[in-house]
């Protein structure tokens, strides 16, 4: 175990290196012209309860787009097709070495092969509303997950809000990624340093990027469906 411990860490470090590179790329890549949508006021905090060592981080985003466009968007469908989209953003700016395993009833993000799971969370569970969308995985264990925080009521979830609409046709939309009641299995100790360098800066550098990338509105087809009409 110690030994498998050593590999994550040491892959952890390398992969936030990778992934903020991948991210620079990715932006000085884009085309300009090609946005279906404008990004604004991304913000990010992350803390820490102190007696129960409990990780809270959350990454939003304002999104301004045609009224029109909202409208055919703003349902079930592509509430999910918006959770298939942050996976496959992951997978692409981790360039494959991390992908998400669907098994019957849980999600599994995995390292390289499956006996490398470093998160596993229970299947999506959906939240819709006429103003409001939300879609949160409960986390269940994983490598990267401390022995209380398994079952441990801790979440990923991401959250839509409809604001009103601007003018000249121009709708807003607000959204959040969360992560809550998340305890580091690394983040006790000197491992806390580590936790930030590398994990929790993954996931912070990953969610703005994932933020950004929705100024193109694609969105893939979901794997499983679930709320396909």
């Amino acid at each position: 175990m110690a030994g498998t411990w050593i590999a994550v860490s040491a892959a952890g470090a390398l992969l936030a290196l990778a992934v903020a590179a991948s991210v620079r790329r990715r932006a000085r890549g884009r085309r300009a012209g090609t946005d279906a949508a404008v990004i604004t006021g991304s913000a990010s905090s992350t803390s820490r309860d102190d007696l129960t060592g409990a990780v809270r981080s959350v990454q939003t985003a304002d999104l301004f787009l045609a009224t029109d466009t909202l409208e055919q968007m703003w349902s079930p469908e592509y509430l999910e097709r918006l959770a298939r989209a942050y996976w496959r953003f992951l997978s692409r700016v981790t360039l494959g070495l991390v992908h998400v395993y669907y098994g019957e009833d849980e999600r599994s993000i995995v390292l390289l092969a499956r006996p490398l799971k470093l998160l596993t969370f229970r299947a999506p569970e959906y939240e819709v509303e006429p103003l409001r969308g939300l879609v949160r995985w409960s986390i269940a264990r994983g490598l990267l997950v401390a022995r209380r925080g398994r079952n441990g009521g801790g979440y990923l979830q991401i959250e839509v809000r409809r604001g009103a609409d601007g003018e000249a046709g121009r709708a807003h939309l607000h959204v959040e990624v969360e992560v809550a009641n998340f305890y580091p299995s690394i983040a006790s100790g000197l491992g806390r340093r580590l936790y930030d360098v590398t994990q929790s800066r993954i996931h912070v550098i990953v969610t703005h990027g994932f933020l950004r990338s929705l100024r193109r509105l694609d969105l893939d087809e979901s794997r499983v469906k679930r709320l396909a009409p």
